[in-house]
């Protein structure tokens, strides 16, 4: 067996047991995060059965007091009762003594179920973060051993790059599915979950305090279901905005600048200069992620009031130009932020197309993108 043998022998073997490694610790993080699920609806119940049974303490007490008092004025005038009289006294003092002994004691058994579970809940959260953190580095450890870098080798010149750019990559998309991960379980799954307890709620409150406000309780449903709703929708656009197959780029690029600019603040001027026509797919989705990647970069580390886009598509090629008049940055300097860059040149590249960014300080970035219309 040769060296290069030997070798590719050695890295399948230790792919196959990083990958295994790797579903192990995602399916532990799985367990974790449905026992915490779990968990929390029990502790809802428990903390609402620790209310009631509160409750009907305090009533049971206040009867057992008045019994009490009752068996003390029929023990100090024992010859004004007749016998009958003295033993219900004294066994309803005795039962509602009982009883109230009854209910502490099953009080004091969900209070330490719930103490039990909050504590259990801060173990699993700890399990269920520190198996995301060991889930993501084991995927880019994978998917570096099973990715073929040699694609970027035109690219990127030395082989630190390489590996740098390479790992980057892995990271950036690990990273955008556990923020998606994170959107979902802490957006929709985590309204849907208050909206399902709020409609348990909804008879009791019902037969408690009566229809209205039963009827103002699900009022407040109807809101968070489309609250609920509307962050669905908002994370789905962000995948992918359904808009762009039906309606095209110019008229979706138009509708993602209104609503960023109704998110962020900022003044937003956007212009189609050439004759508004349907292009590929893949290029609308390309042209349309370079312009939203532009406008979020400029949101999140130039701090602009204004940005302008503007879109000419002719017969062969389509030509944007987006400018912000936010601080800028040296074009020269290396920082955290450039992979952002790197990934637009990198798009355009792929499109057979050119990219010029020019930037100064205080002053703002301009960037000027051309791509060529290629027809199958």
């Amino acid at each position: 067996m040769s060296e290069k043998q030997m070798l590719e022998q050695i890295i399948t073997k230790t792919i196959d047991t990083v990958g295994a490694s790797r579903e192990e610790i995602f399916k532990i993080g799985e367990h974790s995060r449905n026992e915490y699920q779990e968990l929390e609806k029990e502790l809802v119940e428990v903390r609402l059965k620790v209310g009631e049974l509160i409750d009907r303490a305090d009533r049971t007490d206040v009867h057992a007091k008045l019994a009490r008092s009752r068996l003390v004025e029929v023990s100090k005038n024992f010859n004004k009762f007749t016998n009958e009289e003295v033993r219900t006294a004294y066994e309803q003092a005795n039962e509602y003594q009982v009883q109230l002994a009854i209910l502490r004691q099953e009080e004091k058994q969900l209070r330490d179920r719930r103490d039990t579970i909050e504590r259990r809940l801060l173990t699993l959260k700890d399990t269920i973060e520190r198996s995301e953190t060991l889930s993501t580095q084991m995927s880019v450890v994978y998917n570096f051993l099973a990715g073929d870098l040699r694609q970027f080798g035109e690219i990127v010149e030395d082989a630190k790059e390489k590996q740098e750019f390479g790992l980057k990559i892995i990271e950036a998309q690990e990273d955008e599915r556990k923020r998606l991960s994170r959107e979902i379980h802490d957006g929709p799954a985590q309204m849907m979950a208050n909206i399902l307890l709020r409609s348990e709620i909804v008879e009791r409150i019902y037969n408690e305090k009566g229809i209205e406000e039963a009827l103002r309780e699900i009022r407040d449903l109807r809101i968070m279901v489309k609250a609920s709703l509307a962050e669905v929708r908002r994370i789905i656009y962000d995948l992918r905005p359904m808009a762009l197959d039906d309606l095209g780029l110019v008229p979706t690029l138009s509708k993602y600048l209104k609503t960023f600019a109704e998110h962020t603040k900022i003044k937003v001027r956007f212009r189609n200069i050439g004759k508004e026509q349907r292009l590929s797919q893949q290029l609308e989705v390309a042209l349309f992620r370079l312009v939203q990647e532009s406008v979020q970069n400029a949101s999140k580390h130039a701090n602009p009031t204004e940005i302008e886009v503007k879109i000419e598509i002719s017969e062969k090629r389509a030509v944007i130009f987006i400018k912000d008049d936010g601080s800028g940055f040296d074009l020269n300097e290396k920082k955290e932020g450039s992979f952002g860059i790197i990934g637009m040149k990198e798009r355009v590249n792929m499109l057979k197309g050119e990219i010029k960014i020019s930037s100064k300080l205080n002053v703002g970035t301009t960037i000027f993108i051309s791509v060529p219309l290629i027809t199958e």
